[in-house]
């Protein structure tokens, strides 16, 4: 046992980082943050970059808390959240996107929809099993699969089809080891979303191959131009699919850490055991929160998706008039124009449109397969800012196309 400086210092040969899980040491840090650790106490940065809404939660909510700590609602709830949460979450998923879950088996609240990801992964894997994830996606959910032992396998998707994963791009990357099939749609780096029709085949193929899903569908309330499907409605889904979502985008309650997850009894139950060890339950003044938002909510949540859209028109026309290349998100808050016509990878793009023009946004590398070549920039920030990200982005594209012809 190292005690003190000196008997670490003793053996020369041999550093902390030796002390690590070789899961742990394996992993890389997040391709985000290094990218944001850049801007980091440089002034007029327009960011487009934090996947975070810029509103704030709505006072109802804030004061529905506040009223809890005053009336000392300090406590520990069951492990599995208030049963009056579980109910209204079931009640809203019933309502919005026609799945029916049991509150009192097959819901789970969560610090955030990170836990319940976590969760679900570790409740399913086995060493060695293969976890099929469409990519470009969300960061976390390959590293996440690593801690666990499994080994995430990568179904990229393509500008061309809007980013939807299809049923032929899936069945090539299917093994005899494939266990688990992650979602998430309406996506983020991409605002991609899927339809029925979309679905339907996928589904064909996670019944075929006898697949657990997991659904990230925390965008669900942020679509455009039509409604979200959720892929557990699909017939025989619901069991199959351990549904995730939250209130962190669509209620803009990222700092509150809120989230849940619906699925089978059995998987629910597994799930359970591991929270009942780990977080114990969600805090006991976010879960009266997110009850707030989802009894009187609905119409700040509403509002707030309007405003988005509007924005996402605005960006896109703006992106496209700077000279790049981009496709019409449907979902989630984020645009994914292409760089690849202006010669630089994704991370030097960003890398300069940052140092030379102090806007921040995302390289589309770090979010996996068919990311490299795209730029995510997030439309959750002021009119007034979007405008004049997309004026320094054309001034930089135009510089740009000075230097390819000299």
């Amino acid at each position: 046992m190292i005690t003190n400086k000196t008997q670490l210092d003793g053996d020369t040969s041999k550093s902390m980082n030796s002390y690590l899980a070789p899961l742990v040491q394996q992993i890389q840090p997040s391709g985000i943050r290094k990218f944001f650790d850049l801007a980091a106490g440089s002034k007029d940065i327009i960011s487009l970059g934090v996947g975070e809404p810029d509103f704030k939660t709505p006072w109802h909510v804030r004061e529905a808390c506040v009223y809890s700590l005053e009336r000392g609602f300090t406590g520990y709830t069951s492990n599995a959240g208030m049963p009056e949460l579980r109910e209204g979450i079931a009640n809203y998923l019933h309502t919005r996107f026609g799945v029916e879950y049991d509150p009192a088996n097959q819901i789970i609240a969560t610090v955030g929809g990170s836990e319940a990801i976590d969760l679900a992964l570790r409740a399913l894997i086995a060493p060695g099993d293969e976890i099929l994830i469409p990519e470009p996606c969300y960061i976390s959910y390959s590293p996440i699969t690593a801690i666990g032992g499994g080994i995430p396998v990568g179904v990229e998707t393509f500008g061309e089809n809007n980013f939807k994963i299809t049923a032929e791009a899936l069945e090539a990357k299917i093994t005899p080891r494939s266990k688990i099939l992650i979602l998430c749609y309406p996506s983020n780096p991409t605002g991609a979303i899927m339809s029925r029709e979309d679905w339907e085949p996928i589904a064909k193929v996670v019944v075929k191959h006898d697949l657990i899903v997991i659904s990230d569908e925390i965008y669900a309330e942020l679509t455009y131009g039509s409604n979200h499907v959720s892929f557990a409605s699909l017939p025989g889904m619901i069991d199959r699919t351990i549904l995730v979502s939250g209130f962190s985008k669509a209620f803009a309650m990222t700092g509150w850490r809120m989230g849940y997850a619906c699925g089978h009894p059995d998987l629910i139950a597994a799930m359970l055991k591991i929270h009942q060890y780990t977080v114990m339950c969600a805090p006991s003044m976010g879960q009266v929160a997110a009850l707030e938002a989802l009894t009187n909510g609905m119409e700040e949540k509403d509002r707030m998706a309007d405003s988005y859209n509007q924005r996402r028109r605005l960006i896109v026309k703006g992106l496209r008039d700077a000279g790049l290349e981009c496709h019409e998100p449907q979902g989630a808050f984020y645009a994914f124009p292409s760089v690849q016509r202006t010669g630089l990878t994704s991370d030097q793009f960003a890398q300069r449109l940052l140092l030379e023009y102090k806007v921040a946004a995302v390289p589309g590398s770090v979010f996996g397969l068919g990311g490299e070549g795209y730029l995510r920039c997030s439309y959750a920030t002021s009119v007034s800012q979007l405008n004049e990200a997309v004026d320094r982005i054309g001034t930089f594209v135009a510089q740009l196309e000075r230097e390819r012809l000299e």
